[in-house]
């Protein structure tokens, strides 16, 4: 083969093998909502509701005031773990031990802020305790709705940002100065609190878009297709910007020698 029909095979390669990474990366970058609609679609079909049979213990830490009124975040929190799980999957310079490791510990700090001291946990707490302190004080109810949303997003965003990260997801990349890295870090922690924020509002108004009284009695076909709905919503500017940090970075091209030059007659074999 000339150096000419190399040089041609390795690029028709290259759109290829690119090809296949970035549907590897939106793929990685589904499946916690694939995960989550898993979930929801499995409630659906068992008719699990409170009336349920459960440990009395396991009852009284889920069943209660943030699960009545909060009722989406019980997937949200299937999303979060799914979450921790494919960053630990995804390709990365990461030893397979400091992955289990770090998928562990990203599991329980997850688990942590969302299920202590029951179900909702620090997370719920914070935004339902800031938003409605927010709209005692006079704020508009929107505002402090938008307060609370984001008290919670900043702090399950915290525990799986960092769980991500212990899990083997790869920090910025290493080029250009360290100020341009530490602002790539940035505009990654702004954009993610951003899209979490957006999530946490969305889920939040399930009631008020028509989910039933679940867990109260079994979720039905309606109810079925507007938490669907909802949390494809939430989660989809979340997933995006997974998918495109997971996406391959792009290496600058080597340049062309003059003996390798296609214009050169001694350049073809």
């Amino acid at each position: 083969m000339s150096r000419t029909g190399a040089r041609s095979a390795t690029a028709g390669a290259g759109p290829a093998e690119a090809g296949t990474s970035q549907r590897g990366a939106w793929t990685l970058a589904a499946a916690p909502l694939l995960a989550a609609l898993a979930a929801l679609f499995a409630v659906f079909l068992a008719g699990f509701d409170q009336r349920s049979a459960m440990p009395p213990d396991v009852a009284a830490r889920f069943y209660g005031f943030f699960l009545d009124r909060y009722p989406l975040f019980a997937f949200a929190l299937v999303y979060g773990l799914a979450r921790i799980l494919a960053a630990g999957l995804a390709p990365g310079p990461a030893s397979w031990l400091r992955r289990l490791v770090g998928v562990l510990v990203g599991l329980a700090l997850v688990l942590g802020v969302s299920l202590h001291p029951t179900f909702g946990g620090l997370v719920l707490r914070a935004g339902f305790g800031t938003g409605s302190g927010a709209f005692l004080n006079g704020t508009p109810m929107g505002l402090a709705y938008a307060m609370g949303a984001g008290a919670a997003a900043g702090l399950f965003g915290l525990a799986l940002g960092l769980g991500a990260r212990l899990a083997g997801r790869p920090g910025p990349a290493p080029t250009g100065s360290r100020w341009r890295r530490v602002g790539r870090a940035l505009l990654g922690w702004i954009a993610g609190f951003l899209a979490l924020w957006f999530a946490a509002a969305v889920i939040g108004l399930a009631r008020d878009a028509g989910f039933g009284p679940w867990p109260r009695r079994p979720l039905d076909a309606r109810d079925l297709v507007v938490a669907a709905l909802l949390l494809t919503v939430a989660a989809l500017p979340h997933m995006a910007l997974v998918a495109a940090r997971l996406r391959p970075r792009r290496t600058p091209r080597a340049p062309t020698s003059p003996a390798m030059s296609p214009l050169r007659p001694d350049a073809v074999a």
